[in-house]
């Protein structure tokens, strides 16, 4: 009976002693990790940053500043293109070979001899492949960057609870204030995730009507100047009486 006993305590006393190191492991961990999700934070918030800086830059760079800069450029550009003056609209492409359009027709007028057909599907891959989709990655970097923020805001929040509630749970004499303290760190984790998600929703936002006026002006200008490739069509006889 007493050897049973004893067995019984023993065993008692093993488990709890595993409990207690389990509980001290978890809490530790939980700790760690929730320290951890504030560098998470900082590096989810720059690199959206630096995706903002790249996609606004790109935008800005590609666009002409106003609609009346492009259509200045378009009224230089076409009379050339209709009179066959190749070399004389290649220099003035080439001065403004920093913007979207003008790269398009350098590489129309190279290619022209492929005619209106093939210059028109290769106008379309080049503005999807080459100008929109560099920035549609960046701009797809900013939005999980927005979603990222809350979700490491919010596990930040709960294994820094887990972690707080946890110093309770061992036993530890533990001062009020001392909890209050990690609980408002582990919600000051959460703030900061909601504070890298909605500026970045703004700019995002802007950035998204920057990217719709460039494929706009694009598009526009690229009609004009496909047009002018265009092979005439014969008007039809007129039948004599």
């Amino acid at each position: 009976m007493n050897i049973n006993a004893f067995f019984q305590n023993l065993s008692h006393n093993d488990a709890n002693f595993v409990m207690l190191a389990a509980g001290f492991d978890v809490n530790d961990m939980a700790q760690k990790l929730g320290d951890g999700c504030f560098l998470f934070l900082g590096i989810n918030f720059f690199w959206g940053l630096y995706c903002v800086i790249l996609s606004w830059r790109r935008a800005n760079q590609l666009r002409f500043r106003s609609h009346q800069d492009q259509e200045e450029f378009l009224n230089e550009l076409l009379p050339r293109l209709k009179s066959g003056a190749f070399d004389e609209a290649n220099e003035l492409c080439e001065a403004k070979s920093l913007r979207a359009l003008p790269r398009l027709v350098l590489t129309v007028i190279a290619n022209r001899r492929i005619g209106y057909d093939g210059l028109r599907e290769q106008v379309g891959e080049l503005i999807q492949r080459d100008l929109m989709g560099p920035l549609e990655q960046k701009m797809n970097w900013v939005a999980t960057t927005i979603k990222s923020g809350p979700l490491l805001g919010l596990f930040g929040t709960v294994l820094s609870m887990i972690a707080a509630f946890g110093r309770i749970g061992t036993g530890e004499k533990v001062a009020p204030h001392m909890i209050a303290k990690d609980i408002s760190l582990a919600l000051f984790c959460t703030a900061m995730g909601l504070a890298t998600a909605i500026p970045f929703s703004y700019l995002l936002a802007n950035l998204n009507i920057k990217s719709k006026e460039l494929l706009e002006g694009v598009s526009s200008g690229m009609t004009h100047v496909l047009g002018t490739f265009r092979p005439s069509k014969n008007k039809a006889p007129t039948n004599a009486r």
